[in-house]
């Protein structure tokens, strides 16, 4: 089935409702969608959306996922662009169209058939996925936590373990209920602390069979020499302290060469016995970019940009956050270790860029704005245990550490400042009162 929008306005398509994907078509649909200037469609192949940096609260099961997840219809409906559930998998440059495929639901029935969409100018941002390098058995045995239905199922097979545990004859056995998180960057990190809390709350709930100091292990697995190898060496060593402290068993320079359903093996020799294994260790684009019509890609199929984030073989066709990469500096595009980071706070400043170039093409101007990363520091958050972070750049004129409440409040503050952007101001300050008032009466851990 082919699109059949109003021709005469110009067609934007932003493929991939991450944060960043979520946000532009948001700002678009605000300002162009709303006058009748362009036509804006967003597709994703989730119909809701839940902040990526949650993932691992819902994985361990202090957050749940329905009181923050946002359904992208409705989104849509209230900000003036147009919603379509489904995943990109072919592009015509020739006709500048790009299929979508068909979508299924749980039973394997077709719900929605194939369809095309033609565009005026393509926006990708479909993020990235989780990169095995591939290991053996981390894609069988290995839960990644790339998306929220991962990251539920995660929490489901965990809870599971911990109500076998419980009503089991037998007492407890080795790596029953422990948890490999193999990755020590700031998704594995943060796990590992969130999940000292979570199962210690969950195992209060009734489960006195279980000890959690003796039973309940958490092991933290790190091919480089420290904690978050890509963030200052002073943050890593006091999350490294903070989590030796929680009884984390961290484990350095040592790089997992096989997963199996007991446990995971490492080049030096060691085995650990685990039920529970969680792969966030590296990233990759999507595997469907990899030279999707000729397009330029990396080793890890980022599509390959220049700095306006236009692909380097089609001007028309424009790829942000995780799955591109895009120079630091006035370099050739290309130079991997010349690329800006996939972190959050680059795909937030390229999303505010690129509303200011979709206005300017609407409009038919030729010079386009060119993006310049900012790093404005990093923050790490051990839940209810500790955060620290670093600012830099602008804010501070070098690096500052931080931890503790402040770390914390401009931790929480990055949320706030996404809920802001998709909603406006006083709509995330009612969402957050009523959030802290709900809370008073309900359990701090999700129990089923």
């Amino acid at each position: 089935m082919k699109n059949t929008e109003n021709n005469a306005l110009h067609h934007v398509v932003i493929v991939g409702g991450g944060a960043g994907g979520l946000e532009l078509a948001t700002k678009l649909g605000d300002s162009l969608g709303r006058k009748g200037k362009a036509i804006i469609t967003l597709i994703d192949q989730s119909k809701t959306h839940v902040w990526k940096p949650l993932l691992h609260e819902i994985a361990a099961g202090s957050m749940n996922p329905e009181r923050h997840e946002l359904v992208y219809l409705a989104q849509a409906h209230w900000h003036h662009f147009k919603f379509r559930l489904g995943s990109m998998d072919r592009l015509d440059r020739a006709k500048r169209e790009i299929s979508v495929a068909p979508h299924y639901d749980e039973d394997g029935v077709e719900v929605i058939s194939r369809r095309t969409f033609q565009y005026d100018t393509l926006i990708i941002a479909v993020g990235s996925t989780t990169n095995d390098f591939g290991v053996k058995g981390a894609s069988e045995y290995a839960i990644a936590l790339d998306t929220q239905e991962q990251a539920e199922k995660f929490h489901r097979r965990l809870h599971n373990a911990l109500l076998r545990a419980q009503t089991q004859a037998e007492a407890v056995q080795a790596g029953q209920l422990e948890v490999v998180i193999v990755g020590a960057g700031a998704t594995g990190v943060e796990l590992s602390a969130e999940l000292h809390n979570t199962t210690r709350e969950l195992a209060a709930y009734g489960l006195d069979k279980i000890d959690a100091d003796r039973d309940i292990k958490i092991s933290l697995i790190e091919a480089g020499e420290r904690v978050l190898p890509a963030l200052p060496q002073k943050l890593s060593d006091s999350v490294d302290l903070e989590l030796r402290k929680l009884n984390v068993h961290v484990h350095t320079g040592e790089r997992v060469t096989e997963v199996t359903n007991k446990g995971i093996y490492t080049h030096s020799g060691k085995f650990i016995p685990s039920a529970l294994v969680v792969w966030a260790a590296g990233i990759k684009a999507p595997d469907f970019l990899h030279e999707i019509d000729g397009l330029e890609t990396n080793r890890i199929n980022q599509l390959v940009v220049y700095r306006t984030l236009q692909t380097t073989l089609d001007l028309n066709i424009f790829a942000f956050g995780d799955c591109a990469a895009c120079p630091s500096t006035n370099s050739k595009p290309g130079h991997a270790d010349e690329t800006v980071p996939p972190r959050a706070q680059a795909a937030h400043q390229q999303a505010s860029m690129l509303i200011k170039t979709v206005k300017y093409r609407v409009a038919g101007k030729a010079t386009l704005p060119e993006y310049t990363y900012r790093d404005y520091g990093s923050l790490v958050n051990l839940g209810r245990y500790s955060t620290v972070g670093s600012l830099m750049g602008s804010i501070t004129g070098g690096s500052l550490f931080i931890e503790g409440m402040f770390a914390r409040i401009m931790y929480k503050s990055l949320y706030k400042m996404h809920l802001m952007a998709l909603h406006g101001f006083w709509s995330m300050a009612l969402q957050t009162l009523a959030r802290i008032i709900s809370r008073r009466t309900e359990s701090q851990v999700k129990l089923h």
